[in-house]
């Protein structure tokens, strides 16, 4: 029988702290005079309560946190806080129902950035800030995720980057919490400077920080219904590309850049290959890129690498309708939602390293067949990679194609057309956002898509937040055995 009361306590302190995040919208409202502040004061207040009950009745429980807790603690987190983080929305004067509110609340917890919400720019100050928040979060916790927890569960791959202390189960909470503290005061710094970026550039002060946030955790959320194309700056747009591109770089590598490991992060393979694969497809989109009236190189330039790595990056901040610039810009964006950042950043998608074991296993293989009794390792980063690795990566790949099959097909059941229902399953699972078509394309929105469909969606988006096999292994009897 697993032991629930470690889950329930690291479960409580998140809540708790999620509702201190709540006070923050609550503070600002009150200041702005918007009466939604009594909706947040109240939201704060019941996940507090619930938050610091649950860390109370359960505190001294962490000493022996299994695998199996570590499961379980994931999924239970990332659903109670999107279930607290939806009251807001909920309650709010923008009469939405719990599915509409939950399903934003978990696109911002996951970083995907789809969103059931229109006239965003007539929305509440507090609404805005707290969709901001909810990203900003989650791209926090998917970095101390992918670096303390995935690794040590295995999952698709991630063994690649397990970090020295967490050989042994028990010393999971001290070095994630130690981790935690580090990564968070990277994450702020960065966040504040790319406010302080966007306020130079022309942005007001409460744009400014809601983007920094939804920026730094490539979640996409805007604070206005035309996304950045709002702005029409091209100075905004390219600062945009350079902090979304941060954001999905491997935030460990800069800790190690601090740390004087000069030259960490153009030394770490994923993050060349994360450059070339942005390259090709930016090559590609602008081949793609037909506007219909003739554009300058530079604002053209700008245009494609922009929405390029906003889609790669799993962002989805739009400047513009790319799924109309041709068909062949349909393949391009609808392929380059699956690639995502690199492991270890607030990026998603299948994650350029599993990229990179294909290819070095499909080297070794070729080479095999034109050597036979030659000797060929897969290598990442110079180190050979283990079989384990390897068989992980081939079975994350597997299921991740066969839930975002599912996830289509359920949709196109539910009266969906093809390109609706093929985008949206891959831009939950993906957690890129904006889909494509008229319907949930970047100009589009979510918000009139059946609830069914809505409910398909958030549990696509978890998949894909939690890397599939994290979410699918409490679905399977073995796991509940003693």
């Amino acid at each position: 029988m697993i032991d629930l009361r470690p889950i329930l306590l690291v479960a409580g302190v998140l809540l708790a702290t999620l509702g201190c995040a709540m006070m923050i919208p609550a503070l600002y409202d009150l200041t702005v005079g918007d009466e939604d502040w009594q909706i947040f004061a109240a939201s704060a207040t019941i996940t507090l309560f619930v938050g610091i009950g649950l860390a109370f009745a359960n505190r001294g429980r962490t000493e022996n946190f299994s695998i199996k807790q570590a499961f379980l603690l994931t999924n239970v987190a990332w659903i109670s806080l999107t279930a607290f983080g939806a009251l807001p929305f909920a309650w709010s004067h923008l009469e939405i129902s719990y599915t509409d509110a939950f399903f934003e609340s978990m696109s911002g917890i996951t970083t995907t950035g789809a969103t059931i919400l229109t006239e965003l720019d007539k929305a509440p100050p507090g609404i805005l800030l707290w969709r901001g928040l909810l990203q900003w979060l989650g791209g926090l916790g998917i970095i101390v995720m992918a670096i303390s927890i995935l690794p040590l569960l295995q999952v698709g791959g991630m063994q690649l980057f397990r970090v020295e202390g967490f050989e042994t189960e028990g010393k999971f909470m001290p070095r994630a919490t130690q981790i935690a503290g580090s990564l968070s005061v990277l994450y702020l710094g960065i966040t504040m400077l790319c406010a302080l970026a966007y306020y130079v550039a022309g942005m007001s002060i409460f744009d400014a920080m809601v983007h920094s946030m939804t920026t730094i955790a490539t979640g996409g959320y805007s604070t206005h219904d035309a996304s950045i194309a709002y702005f029409s700056s091209p100075l905004i747009e390219t600062l945009c590309i350079i902090f979304m591109i941060v954001g999905s770089l491997p935030f460990v590598l800069y800790l190690k850049e601090l740390r004087g490991g000069h030259g960490a992060l153009m030394r770490d393979s994923q993050v060349r290959w994360f450059f070339g694969t942005a390259a090709i497809f930016i090559l590609l989109a602008l081949i793609a890129y037909q506007p219909s009236q003739p554009e300058p190189l530079g604002p053209r330039l700008i245009t494609v690498i922009f929405n390029v790595v906003s889609i790669m990056t799993g962002t989805g901040y739009a400047t513009t309708a790319y799924d109309t610039w041709s068909a062949m810009a349909v393949v391009v964006f609808f392929v380059l939602m699956f690639i995502g950042g690199c492991s270890g950043s607030t990026s998603c998608g299948m994650k350029i390293f599993r990229f990179q074991v294909i290819f070095e296993m499909i080297r070794c293989r070729l080479q095999a067949v034109i050597y036979p009794k030659g000797v060929f390792v897969e290598r990442y980063n110079g180190a050979p990679i283990a079989d384990t690795v390897t068989s992980a990566v081939m079975g994350f790949f597997f299921l991740f194609l066969l839930c975002f099959a599912i996830i289509a097909t359920l949709l196109s059941l539910i009266g969906l057309d093809t390109v609706t229902a093929l985008s949206a399953a891959a831009s939950a699972v993906a957690n890129v956002g904006p889909g494509l078509g008229q319907v949930v394309g970047p100009v589009g929105n979510y918000a009139d898509l059946p609830d069914s469909a809505k409910w398909i969606l958030c549990f696509g988006m978890l998949l894909g937040r939690l890397e599939i096999f994290t979410v699918i292994v409490l679905f399977t009897p073995t796991y509940w055995r003693a």
